[in-house]
């Protein structure tokens, strides 16, 4: 999602031909984007993360004529970077940060190095407060809820879209835009695997459909499951292909849950859409991560009904 909203901050209009929001938007502005992809600052240390963070920092020192700043804290050079790209350009800068609670998530079991990193992100992101006059828009993507990484007075404006409705469809695939955009591949997978249509578009549904974030929502395709199966023209287990994660399988431990008892559960939206580090249950990691979705709501009784979205995970938990 990241690389997308950097194409279309940049104002790569001819990236959008043909889309809804060619049409929605007029100005294309090309603004400033700093993009900074946490996903591979796994399995590090204090000290590695720092070395990473400067690593990401240093092209758009690079860039905008900072690379005497290559040596000052983390947090400095975000804050200068910032200064100066807004100045060189004249543009508010756009700043995006993909699976920003990756790395958190491989130490979530782990007391004593989970705060020490929190802190070195807490450090990172402590200048976008600040910066709010430079900024034009601030992105976060991840997995889970980290307490907004402590960062009540770092990014005490940031708004949680998880369970707003218009955001309800904005991570996975709907049925109609199944249907309008990728018909042509429907119909191979049918013939590759010798049925009809309609038995095709049923079990795409059992096996990958069923995820909502909020309620009322349209289902939600896991969209990593259904391309690959449309791709291979194979109906399979894509996701769960390199295992359960070991932050997961760890947790899971903790909570003495077997990956075979996960199923439905009633919960007040507080009890899952939660910070992950102060979790006193399983259920707000099994919901973030995707093992769980919300089935239905009662308004009476504000409980939402939680179960395992899918065919594809119910085999992947045996």
């Amino acid at each position: 999602m990241p690389d997308r909203d950097t194409d279309f901050f940049a104002g790569k209009k001819d990236l959008f031909k043909g889309l809804v929001i060619e049409k929605q938007e007029t100005e294309w502005t090309e603004y400033p984007v700093l993009h900074f992809d946490m996903s591979l600052a796994k399995h590090l240390d204090k000290e590695k993360l720092n070395e990473y963070l400067v690593w990401q920092l240093r092209e758009y020192n690079g860039k905008y004529g900072l690379t005497k700043n290559n040596d000052a804290e983390v947090n400095v050079q975000l804050a200068d970077l910032i200064k100066r790209a807004y100045e060189q350009t004249g543009w508010q800068v756009v700043v995006l940060i993909d699976e920003y609670d990756a790395l958190l998530l491989d130490v979530l079991h782990e007391e004593e190095n989970l705060p020490v990193l929190r802190n070195v992100m807490h450090n990172f992101y402590s200048p976008l407060k600040g910066c709010d006059p430079y900024l034009r828009f601030v992105f976060l993507t991840g997995v889970t809820k980290f307490a907004q990484l402590s960062m009540s007075g770092t990014l005490n404006n940031i708004s949680n879209v998880s369970m707003l409705k218009p955001y309800a469809a904005i991570c996975g695939i709907t049925q109609g835009e199944m249907l309008e955009q990728m018909h042509e591949y429907i119909e191979r997978l049918a013939v590759a695997q010798e049925m009809t249509e309609e038995e095709t578009l049923r079990k795409l549904k059992e096996k990958y459909d069923g995820y909502h974030f909020t309620w009322p929502s349209p289902d939600i395709y896991n969209p990593f499951s259904l391309l690959n199966a449309l791709e291979r023209r194979r109906i399979d287990n894509y996701w769960f292909g390199s295992g359960m994660p070991t932050y997961l399988i760890e947790m899971l431990r903790k909570f003495k849950v077997s990956p075979s008892a996960i199923g439905m559960k009633k919960a007040l939206s507080t009890s899952f859409d939660a910070p992950t580090e102060r979790m006193t249950t399983i259920v707000p990691l099994l919901y973030q991560s995707g093992y769980i979705t919300i089935k239905n709501y009662d308004k009476l009784t504000q409980l939402y009904t939680l179960d395992i979205p899918n065919g594809e995970i119910r085999v992947g938990l045996m």
